[in-house]
C-alpha cells in the first residue's frame, strides 16, 4: 500500500472515531445514560471535540498532532467511568475508551506517515539524486 493511501486511511479514521466520539458524548448525556433525567450539561463536554474538525477536514498537520495530547482527557473519563458508573454507563464508557484509542492511534500514524513521506523526497533531493 502506497503512502498516500496509508494517509487517507489515517484521515478518515481519525475523523470517523473523533465523529463517534462527539455523537456518543452528545446521546450519552442527553439520552442513553444521562446524570439526571432529562439531560444534564455534561453534554457539553463535547464541545472541545468540535474544534478539530475543520482541522481534519483541511488535513493540517498541527491538528494531528495536538488532538493527540487532547484524547487522553478523553480517555481518562472513560476509564473513570467504565470503573465508576453502573451499567450502561460504563459500556458507554468502555466505548468512548476503544473510541480514543482509534482516534490516538489513527492520529500518530497520520502523523508518522506523512512525515515519512515529506523526509524521503528531501534526502533524495539532498544527495543530488534524481526523484
Amino acid at each position: 500500500m502506497n503512502k498516500a493511501n496509508q494517509i487517507e486511511i489515517t484521515r478518515w479514521l481519525a475523523l470517523g472515531s473523533l465523529s463517534g466520539l462527539i455523537v456518543l458524548g452528545l446521546a450519552w448525556e442527553m439520552w442513553l445514560a444521562p446524570l439526571r433525567p432529562g439531560g444534564s450539561l455534561l453534554a457539553l463536554k463535547v464541545l472541545p471535540l468540535c474544534i478539530p474538525l475543520a482541522g481534519f477536514l483541511k488535513n493540517r498537520m498541527y491538528t494531528y498532532r495536538w488532538v493527540s495530547l487532547m484524547v487522553w482527557v478523553y480517555f481518562a473519563e472513560g476509564a473513570t467511568r467504565a470503573w465508576s458508573d453502573r451499567a450502561p454507563g460504563n459500556y458507554l464508557a468502555m466505548i468512548e475508551v476503544v473510541l480514543c484509542l482509534m482516534l490516538f492511534a489513527a492520529c500518530a500514524l497520520h502523523v508518522r506517515i506523512r512525515l515519512k513521506a515529506a523526509a524521503v523526497p528531501m534526502t533524495a533531493a539532498a544527495m543530488g539524486t534524481p526523484l
